[in-house]
């Protein structure tokens, strides 16, 4: 049991190889479902776990007790056995009755997308932030599925210990699993307090802040690694980085600019993860803009796009300045580059990897860190250099002048620094 609770939702054994199935619906485009299959097998694979076989189901009505017909659901079943599947995995989501359905009625293990992305998630976590916050989404996800995961819940428990007389096993692991959420969310909350110290250190010198954001594999950690010269993890797999990394870069005229990595966005991302990775995506939230990047071969770029600004609105930053970069610019052919035009003909062309377009980036990132700040012309006494060196530090100085008197400045400066230039704006 102890396992169950800190590691997931189920004591099953390893699976191997998987039968995919795919739902198209009347609600969805043409296709759409075709897309988002091709997606899951990239899914399915980032946990080792070989995809024997795939298959696309029309729905026109949803059955409750499995989702798909009677008789779609024998013909799936004795396809996955005679391909020797040990698990069946569905592009679509399942309540807990559906799953235990198709369980009971196959044999075999049977989990949707959204179980998919949670063990990725789980995988990829490394810092204590990121497994407190898989760990609350894999318990909110696996507290209605415990019949599912436990084949003694009919025992009656005793008197103390883990229950009182007549309390059945299953109200012993509902209350066990709802004390677990409580504990993580509770240490969330002390681990999001001390990410507020953080960052209101980092706010004492008001540095101006951007966010990257963009779909899993767009090449964001490649591009933070490119600009800032870090080492960020950047491997070629879904959800390579959970957690938020912030650099400094230094652009001309010293004007600096923190950058963060996010985690990459992806379509049907499981509403518990949005709700769960808040802390960690909330570095979009209070960013003064936004590093909208994506992946310009990438044959799904509309709904990539799509995608990350839906999940930007979900979280209250859709209205953030958006910079989009098309990345992996290196790889694209004449239709890559017009299809990605006609998505956003003000997007910048890149790729991360040979540092293409980088000066594009950095120059578009000073318009947007000018466009937020205040215009001021100062002058400056010889004598006060702390004033010229937090000029720079804060602000973006775009011309000095070297005067017998002092240095005559014209910076663009953040509102809340403007108090302390006042005594020293002239005239331009």
């Amino acid at each position: 049991m102890a396992d169950f609770l800190d590691e997931g939702p189920s004591n099953r054994k390893r699976c191997e190889r998987a039968y995919l199935v795919g739902v198209q619906t009347s609600r969805m485009e043409v296709g759409e479902a075709d897309e988002l299959l091709e997606e899951l097998c990239e899914l399915v694979e980032n946990l080792n776990i070989e995809v024997i076989r795939t298959e696309v189901v029309n729905l026109r009505q949803p059955n409750p007790a499995t989702l798909i017909g009677s008789g779609k659901t024998e013909s799936i079943i004795a396809a996955a056995k005679e391909e020797q599947a040990d698990l069946i995995v569905f592009d679509e989501s399942l309540s807990p009755a559906q799953q235990r359905n198709w369980e009971k009625a196959s044999g075999l293990a049977v989990i949707d997308r959204e179980e998919v992305i949670l063990d990725i998630f789980a995988d990829r976590a490394q810092t204590r932030e990121a497994v407190l916050q898989v760990a609350l989404a894999r318990m909110e996800y696996s507290l209605p599925r415990l019949t599912r995961a436990w084949t003694h819940l009919s025992r009656q428990g005793g008197k103390g210990g883990m229950g009182g007389e007549g309390e059945t096993q299953l109200e012993q692991d509902r209350r066990i699993v709802n004390d677990r959420i409580t504990r993580l969310k509770r240490e969330l909350v002390e681990v999001r307090k001390q990410r507020g110290v953080q960052r209101h250190k980092r706010q004492r010198v008001p540095v101006p802040t951007a966010a990257i954001v963009g779909y899993t594999n767009a090449g964001k950690s490649t591009l933070i690694n490119a600009l800032t010269g870090s080492g960020v993890l950047a491997e070629d797999k879904l959800f390579a980085t959970l957690d938020p990394t912030t650099r400094q870069l230094v652009l001309r005229g010293n004007q600096k600019l923190l950058v963060t990595d996010t985690v990459g966005f992806i379509r049907r991302l499981p509403h518990g993860l949005v709700e769960a990775f808040k802390a960690t995506l909330e570095e979009a939230i209070v960013a003064d803009f936004l590093i909208h990047v994506l992946d310009v071969t990438a044959p799904n770029l509309a709904a990539h796009h799509e995608t990350t600004l839906s999940v930007l609105k979900e979280l209250g930053a859709d209205e953030k300045r958006i910079l989009t970069l098309f990345n992996k610019a290196d790889l694209a052919d004449e239709s890559h580059l017009h299809r990605a035009k006609l998505l956003d003909p003000d997007g910048v062309f890149i790729s991360a990897k040979t540092a293409h377009g980088l000066e594009a980036v950095v120059d578009h990132a000073l318009e947007m860190i000018a466009d937020a700040f205040g215009s001021m012309h100062l002058f400056v006494p010889h004598s006060r250099s702390d004033v010229i060196a937090r000029a720079h530090a804060v602000g973006h100085v775009q011309s000095e002048e070297m005067l017998d008197e002092g240095v005559k400045l014209h910076a663009r400066i953040p509102p809340s620094q403007s108090a302390f230039f006042k005594p020293f704006v002239v005239e331009a």
